[in-house]
């Protein structure tokens, strides 16, 4: 499968296109809304609690803890849905994984601020790999020194993988839009260092 590196320097986010097609696409986002067990996200910003409309799911090979933004997470253990979509992108990018972190946005009107993910307890400058199901929705980078922005629509079905030193140079977010009135699942699939 060719792949394109959307970033120009300083890691690389590799666009895979449709790693399913429009009908698995389709079906998994039914059966993921209806059987993962999703809560409503949590962090502390600047010593606040906030509970936020975008829910998250946070599944592995072990009962991993997961920490971020102030809180830490459980992982469960993998659906067979999971597994099967994990083998898929595993096949695909020549990549292994031992976790999944799901969120679910359920219109436009939720996204993701500027953040990275460069949390200690994942693996170094390792593949993270984005599945998108659902709505289509605009997804960029930003450089953290040049300030340079790039942008990518991430469509359902698709895959992106960011890997290399990404992390270290680069801030990702899905930006909010008044446009997009249906839900979308991104399933991010991570190695964990135990």
């Amino acid at each position: 499968m060719n792949t394109i590196n959307i970033l120009p320097s300083d890691g690389a986010a590799d666009y895979y296109g449709m790693a399913l097609t429009t009908t698995e696409a389709q079906l998994y986002l039914d059966r993921l809304l209806e059987h993962i067990e999703w809560r409503n996200d949590e962090a502390v910003i600047f010593g606040r609690h906030i509970i936020t409309k975008r829910k998250v799911a946070w599944y592995g090979d072990g009962n991993y803890a997961y920490a971020y933004s102030g809180k830490t997470r459980q992982a469960l253990a993998w659906t067979p849905d999971l597994l099967t979509l994990k083998a898929r992108v595993e096949t695909l990018t020549g990549k292994t994984f031992n976790s999944c972190l799901l969120n679910l946005y359920h219109t436009g009107e939720e996204g993701m601020a500027w953040h990275s993910d460069d949390e200690k307890t994942l693996e170094k400058d390792g593949a993270i790999a984005s599945v998108s199901l659902g709505a289509e929705r605009k997804f960029s980078f930003r450089h953290r020194k040049t300030r340079q922005t790039i942008s990518i629509q991430l469509e359902a079905g698709s895959l992106l993988v960011m890997h290399g030193v990404t992390q270290d140079h680069w801030l990702h977010s899905l930006p909010k839009t008044k446009k997009v009135m249906s839900p979308r699942i991104n399933l991010t699939f991570r190695t964990m260092v135990i």
